[in-house]
């Protein structure tokens, strides 16, 4: 499958990208990829260096009549999510991405595409490599971790890095500059709870959820998707005067909306129809909420093993109220910036086994004063059900610079090139850009990248004509970058 692929245009990108979807690149398991990209820049000859942290930088002089413009860093990062289809087999630890093609677009089998962050790593990779590709001096970034924690930008020294503007390659709208971005902080609640037997009448339910889009948890918050962890928590509260809660599972990665969700427990024989019609009222009802948004959800329960113990009901109410309780999705709107989400939460893991009760939410926002009132109200929901709340992973966001010189160098570009004008804009994931901008505070800085689609999710896919255009776009840039 992947051999059609390294046949697209431009080849150079698309060759690169293959080979580095041929390389396993979980977020922090990226010692191979390290690898992979340090190898490549020792090949070539280039400055090549791997920091404290797994940061791999490679520098690579300007071509000739380039030497007077101003410095640049280009920036990708080398992780990617995993996520797979329910019914799909696949090891994330040992396979490569198998990819196909799909009319326009490129997208995997089953699986997370890699795109976000791929398309830009393989972009900066065929600079590097080519010798008729006019650029100033150039620093190549390409950071570790970016997905569940951002500590390879966190980690990175200042004093590192000699460029002077940052082109971060992560934006996944070509017709969009991005000049700011939310910051954002995990919050974990954990708790524990009383085990007791089970009935011995009972019979073993199992309910599952799943089929639901998910994505990024923040480029898609504001679409209102159906979040797996909330739909599960109305059926178990709709069925909780019968239905004994063994086990939770529900989602898997703080940055994606979660998409499925397993439920184990047990119901009394004589509550078995009791169950059914609470079981059905609440499903028609999702069903019927999500049907133009979610039309694949499918929602479902079978009798199975009879759970050894289960949660002790006052538990049980307690758990359910602070799942309710806890904000998921947009909570307020920018006022600066039409359009702009300032402030959500992501709901992203329930693991409810063995007595322990973990919830982990990503709450994120352009400002910092939101940020913290949204974590603070589910610090609230969660310490009144007598839950254990941290906060971890702090990083700040990236305030917009209209003003930035590189912004309006790509914005008369872009509309030379297209006879329209880029959106300029913020967005609500969080992007490298603003921790950078700690330890390098004087760096202009901006984002852009070609089209993808479903990012953190299994319906990821790049545009082939989106990268065309990018990558012509990017070739443009580099030849325009102003003088120092």
């Amino acid at each position: 499958m992947n051999e059609a692929i390294r046949n697209l245009e431009p080849r150079s990108l698309w060759n690169f990208f293959a080979d580095l979807n041929a390389v396993p690149r979980g977020s922090k398991k990226e010692a191979r990829v390290i690898e992979f990209v340090k190898g490549f820049g020792e090949k070539r000859n280039l400055e090549t260096l791997v920091d404290a942290v797994g940061n791999v930088i490679i520098r690579k002089p300007a071509t000739p009549g380039m030497e007077d413009r101003t410095p640049i860093v280009m920036q990708s990062h080398l992780d990617m999510v995993h996520q797979k289809n329910n019914d799909t087999v696949f090891d994330f630890d040992t396979q490569g991405i198998e990819m196909m093609i799909d009319g326009d677009w490129v997208r995997a089998n089953g699986t997370t595409l890699g795109a976000d962050n791929g398309l830009g790593v393989a972009t900066i990779m065929a600079i590097l490599d080519s010798n008729s590709i006019a650029h100033p001096a150039l620093e190549a970034l390409f950071t570790i971790d970016e997905e569940t924690g951002m500590t390879g930008a966190m980690g990175l020294k200042g004093g590192l890095l000699h460029g002077k503007i940052l082109l971060n390659l992560d934006t996944e709208e070509d017709d969009e500059l991005g000049v700011g971005c939310a910051g954002g902080v995990d919050v974990t609640a954990q708790g524990s709870y009383t085990e007791v037997s089970v009935g011995e009448n009972s019979i073993g339910i199992k309910i599952s959820l799943k089929g639901l889009q998910g994505g990024h948890s923040g480029m898609d918050i504001h679409k209102g998707l159906g979040n797996a962890n909330k739909l599960m928590n109305r059926i178990l509260q709709a069925t909780c005067d019968v239905f004994h809660l063994s086990e939770v599972h529900g989602g898997s990665l703080r940055n994606a909306i979660p998409r499925e969700s397993l439920v184990l427990g047990a119901v009394d024989k004589a509550e078995k129809g009791a169950f059914k019609r609470a079981f059905e009222t609440i499903r028609q009802a999702i069903l019927d909420e999500y049907k133009i948004l979610e039309p694949e959800l499918d929602i479902s329960y079978s009798e199975g093993g009879i759970p050894a113990k289960v949660m002790d009901a006052e538990a049980q109410k307690v758990f359910l109220q602070a799942v309710y309780a806890a904000h998921n999705g947009v909570y307020r709107m920018s006022p600066a910036i039409e359009g702009l989400v300032e402030a959500s939460n992501n709901i992203a893991k329930v693991l409810v086994l063995d007595g322990t009760i973990k919830i982990d939410c990503l709450t994120r926002s352009s400002v910092e004063s939101s940020k913290m009132d949204v974590a603070l109200s589910l610090k609230g929901a969660f310490q009144l059900a007598g839950y254990e709340v941290t906060f971890s992973g702090d990083y700040p966001g990236w305030a917009p610079n209209r003003d930035s010189s590189i912004l309006k160098v790509m914005e008369g570009l872009y509309e030379k090139r297209h006879g329209t004008k880029p959106h300029v804009a913020a967005c609500h994931a969080g992007l490298e850009c603003g921790i950078l901008g700690q330890n390098y505070p004087g760096m202009d800085m901006i984002s852009f990248g070609p089209t993808i689609k479903g990012a953190h999710s299994p319906d990821e896919r790049a545009s082939i004509k989106s990268t065309q255009k990018f990558w012509e776009y990017v070739l443009e840039v580099l030849k325009n970058i102003p003088k120092a």
